[in-house]
């Protein structure tokens, strides 16, 4: 069966026949937690990236911070205090917990220490700083300029009137501190000065030279001349008709002569049960978190194994824990491409299967110490403690997050009241497994075994099954037998089984 070839590298394939060089880019607002939702463009970018560098292009990455974006509303996730802050751009409002330089810079330090996790390393453009540097002077001469062109080419394609007052560029008022209640009343292009008048009631001049920004429709096709973007993924609502790539790419081309560049849309990923995800109204799990619970190299291949045009569902439960299991399984299937995208950087060295681990760390009862000698019980190797250390945290994370009741255990320091119920086949069982547990060399060896006496004594092996459950957790289902089994103190397991065998009919000892 020929391997199908990886999305990433058809786009590469693609760009690479009409340049050699390219520039990806990403770009995000950091208005709120940076989630796994917003993880999609980046990650996607990055993929093509690397497929560009493989096939031997010369290519680089950038991620544009949008710092300069006004803060829209008061989020479910701020005080009211920031009432006051609404309209300001994100870079120039004081930061949530004080301990950064902004408001942009709280939301956007965690997101760029995770792009590093995630092996994502771009050349990073903070929005402010471009308009503060210059960077965009010329690109705002040209828009007011070529105003009446640019608000032509957005009514044609958007198909919407524009008020008689727009104007493409936002002046940030020198009293308010606002750019979205600015309106312009005229501009020198020698002096690279823009007149305003604001709500609040002030009348002022600013620099272009920082002193507001392009309104977002058109910052955007503006910004890939000046960075040189030859590719870039949005996602699905800039690539609806008449939407900002749309109008994107008659600005760009019309207006500022330079080709759109190559689109790459995405569809979004949907928290189960919740819907899209938004920083705007709460339905999130940051990146940070996910990779408190998820490798890197598991949280990228979530997004990099689905064509960008498809949505994710995205379930932090028991799905989860097989897609887990489903990477560790990736260096053994046909999908390596998908496998070779997905690295961060690390060594996966440990193999420790995560679904194992999420057993282990629940016999050990949450010791670390006591984990390395279940581990070591089952036959894997734990020299590395660092790393087995990093997936069994994982692991703890896991169940305290997201895990469904019915991964979580808990093994029964005393006999199960539910042995008392146990019939006189069921206490047979016991006494014949305490007997010969100490012989098993291994999982494999118990599982056998079991189906072996589920055979001799004509029981169904599921009851059989929910008995030793039953004699260990109390309950009538748990983790895989053999491996749990192997994985337990044996004298405290072959123990159990005796002190089970010996109840009397009326459950008590005999």
């Amino acid at each position: 069966m020929a391997e199908t070839i990886h999305w990433a590298d058809v786009v590469a394939k693609e760009a690479l026949e009409k340049s050699s060089r390219h520039i990806v880019a990403s770009g995000i607002t950091p208005s709120g937690n940076i989630h796994i939702g917003n993880m999609r463009e980046i990650l996607t970018a990055d993929a093509v990236y690397r497929a560009l560098r493989d096939a031997g292009g010369d290519a680089t990455m950038i991620y544009i911070a949008d710092t300069y974006d006004p803060l829209r509303k008061v989020y479910p996730f701020l005080d009211d205090s920031y009432k006051e802050h609404v309209g300001k751009p994100l870079s120039e409002i004081p930061c949530p917990c004080t301990d950064h330089a902004s408001y942009a810079e709280h939301f956007l330090e965690p997101f760029i220490d995770s792009m590093e996790k995630l092996g994502i390393n771009p050349v990073i453009h903070h929005a402010d700083k471009l308009y503060k540097e210059g960077a965009f002077v010329n690109a705002i001469k040209t828009a007011l300029v070529k105003r009446d062109e640019i608000a032509r080419i957005l009514e044609e394609v958007s198909s919407r009137t524009l008020e008689p007052g727009w104007n493409p560029f936002n002046p940030i008022c020198n009293d308010c501190g606002r750019l979205t209640t600015t309106k312009v009343t005229g501009f020198d292009p020698d002096a690279e000065t823009v007149d305003y008048s604001c709500s609040c009631g002030s009348t002022d001049t600013v620099s272009m030279l920082g002193g507001g920004k392009l309104t977002w429709r058109v910052d955007w096709p503006a910004r890939w001349p000046i960075l040189g973007v030859t590719i870039e993924p949005f996602g699905k609502d800039h690539a609806s008709a008449g939407g900002s790539y749309d109008t994107g790419k008659r600005i760009s081309t019309e207006v500022y002569n330079y080709p759109a560049p190559h689109p790459i849309v995405y569809e979004w990923i949907m928290l189960k049960g919740k819907g899209a995800m938004s920083s705007s109204t709460g339905v999130t799990v940051s990146i940070s978190d996910m990779l408190e619970i998820l490798p890197p190299e598991v949280l990228r291949y979530l997004i990099i194994r689905s064509k960008p045009e498809k949505h994710i569902e995205f379930d932090p439960g028991l799905p989860l824990l097989n897609l887990i299991d489903e990477y560790d399984n990736l260096d053994e299937s046909l999908d390596m491409r998908a496998y070779q995208l997905s690295q961060a950087g690390g060594d996966r060295s440990v193999k420790i299967p995560f679904r194992h681990m999420v057993t282990a760390v629940q016999i050990a009862d949450h010791s670390f110490e006591y984990l390395l000698t279940v581990l070591e019980r089952g036959g894997y190797d734990v020299t590395d403690v660092g790393k087995v250390r990093q997936r069994s945290g994982n692991a703890d994370n896991w169940l305290e997050s997201f895990a469904p009741p019915m991964v979580k255990f808990s093994i029964q320091k005393t006999l199960p009241p539910e042995v008392r119920n146990f019939n006189a086949q069921q206490r047979l069982v016991m006494k014949i497994l305490s007997e010969r547990m100490p012989g098993y060399e291994d999982g494999q060896a118990i599982h056998d075994g079991i189906y072996d006496l589920a055979r001799e004594l004509d029981m169904n092996p599921k009851k059989l099954f929910q008995t030793i459950y039953q004699a260990l957790l109390g309950t009538k289902s748990g983790p895989r037998l053999g491996y749990f089994l192997v994985s337990m103190d044996r004298d405290f397991v072959v123990e159990r089984f005796r002190e089970a065998s010996e109840l009397s009919d009326d459950g008590k000892k005999n």
